[in-house]
């Protein structure tokens, strides 16, 4: 199929002959995830009955997958709705008491989300020994000092230091080491201590990131980042239902599961949509007038379009990018896509019959002492098991049972993909058994894992602002296609959304549905406001 372009002396454009021959315009969104059902619902709410979502995968939610684990639930992916204080997906979950059964103890209002509130996490050494309560407090208040530091250079606009590269990763550790071996009152093994805790924390930053490294996430836009106050919630019931709420009005002949996309046709001409058009399903009882966007499916099957929402996400856009558009995407839009990063966030659940750690215990964390000086977190292939950085107890036992989740990120959580569960299991039980000290510690009877890096349609877990990128990445990446403003081009033909294309929200759920929102109100804009009273449109 040729690629289609816009005929610069055309005295009128396909959307314009295809509003005067049809109602409704026809809009193709690409993905059901939380973004494209927003995007789907609003349009549907507004009046737009020509709408077709297309998803690569034989189920709806995107990067939300609720799996039922015997008697309960558990997140492969989003877990948490991150604050309560006007956050739309709160609302949605509250609304239809999707949080009746949310236990104070799982709220969080703490920056790094555990699971519980309650009890202490255990800080535990490769050497068996678990650090000293105080000592990761005291560890823990310098620690969050420089992290308030990384917020400032963007919300202050404080320059940024060559020194530094840029990174939130050399930045941090570089300012706290400097505070460590500077305290006059520490021995030398308290400071190696506090320097191997460094090593850890950045290990959660960097899964809290997804970012292979906090090496790679950059200083001057770490603080661009907004977070929504109010506590953290889980749903216990699943985060899918909160994709069901939203999926739940959405007729089944507009949703197509298993439908992946090979090209979308964009800016095509009159004579090149006719052309298309012999291409298309002709067992319609009406042929379709031509149209400036043409999604071909990979079955062959071609959609004719004025509009299409593409939602897919930051990681398959970076793999599919120059063959998924005809003609290629502009330049810099395809800069932003290298520019801005994404990576692999990866939950291992490991399941006991009975529990090996003490009732107070919310999480093991560890900590490898001989990494004290280690100036990259990037492991050899065989080693991936160190980028393991914690597991967390699933609170409370009445729903869980004696349930640890624990977390992987970047190139190590692909190898920890390839693995099979045999492995894993039998890697984390050895884990488990040298860090707490206990060698009775049996293999869990039960493993379950996440593998976000490895789905084809997905290719990783969430966007961050690697080095080199900026917010204006993030808003070129979501700026519809055509950029030119030309009367000639039909305007809005390719939209994106996702949460990588939300400036201050991205890596959100929240932002997703958002985003999805945003384009949907564009297109109702369009139809409302940038076509006279001859063109027809539908009743918004």
């Amino acid at each position: 199929m040729q690629s289609c372009e816009i005929s610069s002396d055309s005295t009128d454009d396909p959307l314009s002959r295809a509003l005067r021959r049809h109602r409704q315009p026809r809009i193709v969104v690409i993905g059901a995830g939380l973004a494209g059902l927003a995007a789907t619902k609003t349009l549907l709410e507004n009046g737009f009955t020509n709408v077709t979502v297309l998803e690569a995968s034989d189920r709806i939610g995107g990067r939300v997958q609720s799996i039922q684990h015997g008697k309960t639930t558990l997140e492969l992916g989003a877990t948490w709705i991150h604050g309560a204080n006007g956050n739309p997906i709160y609302h949605l979950a509250e609304e239809n008491g999707l949080l009746e059964h949310t236990t104070e103890e799982e709220r969080s209002v703490g920056r790094i989300s555990l699971y519980a509130k309650n009890g202490v996490a255990h800080y535990q050494t490769n050497n068996g020994k678990r650090i000293p309560k105080d000592l990761v407090e005291e560890f823990s208040d310098l620690y969050n000092e420089v992290y308030e530091l990384t917020q400032e250079f963007f919300q202050n606009g404080k320059p940024v230091g060559a020194e530094s590269q840029n990174s939130v990763g050399i930045f941090t550790r570089d300012v706290l080491r400097k505070k460590i071996m500077l305290d006059p009152y520490d021995s030398e093994s308290t400071k190696k201590l506090k320097l191997s805790m460094l090593q850890q924390y950045l290990k959660v930053e960097s899964c809290e990131s997804s970012s292979p490294s906090m090496d790679e996430v950059s200083l001057s836009e770490f603080g661009e980042w907004t977070e929504i106050p109010g506590a953290h919630h889980v749903i216990p019931v699943g985060f899918i239902k909160v994709v069901e709420i939203l999926a739940q009005d959405i007729p089944s002949r507009v949703l197509r599961l298993s439908k992946p996309v090979r090209r979308v046709h964009w800016n095509c001409s009159s004579q090149d949509a006719e052309e298309i058009d012999d291409q298309a399903d002709h067992n319609q009882d009406q042929r379709p007038s031509p149209s400036p966007v043409c999604v071909e499916c990979e079955d062959a099957e071609c959609l004719l379009a004025d509009h299409v929402i593409v939602t897919a996400s930051l990681g398959f856009l970076k793999k599919a990018h120059e063959t998924l558009f005809s003609p290629c995407l502009p330049q810099d839009k395809a800069q932003a896509i290298q520019k801005l990063g994404i990576s692999t966030t990866d939950k291992i659940f490991l399941e006991f019959a009975e529990p090996f750690w003490s009732p107070e215990c919310n999480s093991i964390q560890f900590v490898w002492e001989d990494e004290a000086q280690l100036e990259s977190q990037a492991y050899p292939e065989e080693l991936w098991y160190r980028k393991i950085c914690s597991f967390d107890v699933l609170y409370p036992p009445e729903r869980y049972g004696h349930m640890l989740s624990g977390w992987i990120c970047g190139e190590e959580a692909l190898r920890m993909e390839r693995c099979d569960d045999e492995t894993v299991a039998e890697i984390c039980t050895e884990l488990l058994r040298q860090f707490t000290g206990n060698q009775n510690i049996p293999k869990p009877r039960r493993i379950l894992r996440s593998s976000w890096g490895s789905n084809p349609y997905i290719r990783g877990s969430y966007s961050f602002t690697q080095v080199g990128s900026s917010g204006r990445d993030v808003e070129r990446l979501a700026e519809p296609l055509p950029y030119i403003k030309n009367t000639k081009a039909p305007p809005l033909q390719v939209l994106f959304a996702g949460e990588a294309t939300h400036r201050k929200y991205y890596s959100t759920t929240h932002g997703a549905l958002l985003s999805g929102q945003r384009e949907a109100n564009r297109l109702i804009e369009l139809y409302q406001y940038s076509f006279g009273a001859e063109t027809t449109k539908p009743n918004v």
